[in-house]
């Protein structure tokens, strides 16, 4: 009886930017006594289904963009006699599909750090159950990820959480709901431990894969001085101080790592924070942004959120500390228009934003978004199919076939929408506009590299995305798989075997 992990993807890069953690958490929570699973990532490569054998147990973890394929993953694996049990977000806000379609034995929903071992041993008597409540479990039961299952040289960066939930709620993100609104923050030790086992493997990039690495803001703080609420306010204080610790202590780490992270724009106004992330080596951060404009903040639950000149004071701060942003940019809000497009190009560069993205407003379950489209569209007379499929279930369409634009907007088509789109990521990512923001780096070497990362970045998040057909979204899978062995050599540095986690 083998244990199996299959992270399920359409597109394979042979090479991929970030390990998918999950894959490596749920290794450490097999029980020992199964042996060590083996690990299939179709970001890499496609997962061969002889390995399977009748008996063997096949976890199978989706999100709503990878949920097609990781049902046509689960029922080969059913085909050849093994257990099939789903995880993940996508699990969790729909199990019966799961079972529905994608011929599952049992779902986890929720986190899997304890629940995964009970659905095995379950499986292992042949007695497993329908669904798994995992749950939200405490900080100090995450568990530290097996990194010494990862196929070598294949990821260019690793990754640690550090912390699970967001204390915030936009319409377009399900995190907040799945994971929680209360942030559980790991311990500094186990966070430590962690990333010095990866560096001791040759990793220097980092990334914190955290749902918001600023769970306290100066905001949280006066609230609750104005409420008086000092049970609250001690509570915010001392995790507003452990992230301090996590921060000093990761400062004493080898000066050749570096650190990339999620945040809200609130930190910018925490010079103090912004500062220990700087000797933290935190040198980038994926900071959502959403809309340049004030009543686009207010389509998306973001009204925390700066627009215009302020915006553009505000994201430089972040620069002004050695922060460097990636820029998360949403098309298609109610109050987009043709110019929208344009004026977002333009902020990214007034803003000095080290890289950006840019993407296409799609309703995920989960968010309060897709909550208002689905019943929009139960309401309405028609309700849209593609190929016999409801619009409201986008993800079991075929990817070839799927829409690129879900919700209807006032005075934009479709076509409108996904060629402005294209368009920005054109005119952020040409050369000249690439050349020009390489200067944040320093020799002319790594300013090339610069240029090719750039390139690299594009061709797997806009192009296969993005295009409208498959001749240029095969192209773009080709260069990226090009680009990326390259890329990954100067991610990379020699082993530090006997490297201690710094007190």
């Amino acid at each position: 009886m083998r244990i199996h992990l299959i992270n399920p993807s359409h597109v394979s890069f042979g090479v991929a930017v970030i390990t998918p953690r999950w894959l490596f958490v749920l290794a450490a929570a097999t029980p020992a006594a199964f042996g060590d699973p083996l690990i299939t990532d179709e970001t890499l490569e496609q997962f061969d289904p002889s390995t399977i054998e009748a008996g063997d147990v096949v976890g199978v973890g989706i999100h709503t963009g990878n949920a097609l394929r990781g049902y046509e993953v689960g029922r080969i694996a059913r085909d050849r006699g093994a257990y099939v049990v789903y995880g993940g977000i996508h699990a969790t806000l729909y199990p019966e599909e799961a079972h529905q379609i994608g011929a599952a034995h049992a779902v986890v929903k929720g986190d899997g750090d304890v629940a995964w071992g009970l659905a095995i041993e379950d499986c292992a008597k042949g007695e497993p159950k329908l669904v798994y409540e995992g749950g939200k479990v405490a900080a100090d039961q995450f568990l530290k990820a097996r990194w010494d299952l990862m196929p070598p040289e294949r990821y260019m960066w690793a990754s640690v959480q550090t912390v699970r939930g967001c204390p915030k709620h936009c319409s377009f993100c399900s995190v907040w709901k799945t994971d929680g609104q209360e942030p559980r923050q790991r311990g500094v030790d186990a966070v430590l431990s962690e990333i010095v086992d990866l560096r001791r493997r040759g990793f220097r990039f980092i990334a914190l894969a955290d749902d918001n690495f600023y769970p306290v803001t100066l905001e949280d703080l006066r609230l609750a001085e104005r409420q008086n609420d000092q049970h609250r306010l001690t509570e915010l204080r001392e995790m507003r101080a452990e992230r301090f610790e996590l921060m000093a202590r990761m400062a004493k780490l080898p000066e050749d790592m570096i650190f990339f992270t999620q945040i809200t724009m609130e930190a910018a106004e925490d010079p103090d924070f912004l500062d220990a992330m700087r000797n933290a080596r935190i040198k980038g951060a994926l900071v959502g942004v959403e809309s340049v404009t004030k009543e686009g903040l207010k389509d998306v639950y973001k009204g925390f959120n700066l627009y215009g000149d302020e915006l553009v004071t505000r994201l430089q701060e972040f620069k002004r500390h050695g922060v460097h942003v990636l820029g998360s940019f949403i098309f298609g809000l109610p109050s987009d228009r043709a110019d929208t497009f344009d004026a977002t190009a333009a902020l990214a560069q007034a803003a000095d934003v080290t890289f950006a993205q840019f993407v296409m407003l799609t309703p995920f379950p989960g968010t309060v978004d897709f909550a208002k489209w689905e019943l929009a569209q139960q309401k309405g007379k028609d309700m849209q199919e593609v190929n016999g499929v409801p619009i409201t279930r986008h993800w079991l369409i075929p990817q070839a076939e799927r829409p690129k634009v879900y919700t209807p907007h006032p005075t934009l088509s479709p076509e409108d929408i996904r060629a402005g789109t294209q368009g920005v990521w054109d005119k952020f990512y040409s050369v000249r506009n690439i050349w020009a923001r390489s200067r944040a780096v320093k020799s002319y070497r790594n300013r090339v590299f610069f240029v090719l990362l750039s390139k690299l970045y594009r061709q797997m998040y806009a192009n296969t995305g993005i295009a409208t057909d498959s001749a240029r979204h095969a192209r773009s899978e080709r260069m990226a798989r090009l680009l990326a062995k390259p890329c990954r050599r100067v991610f990379v540095a020699r082993p530090m075997p006997e490297l201690q986690v710094p007190v």
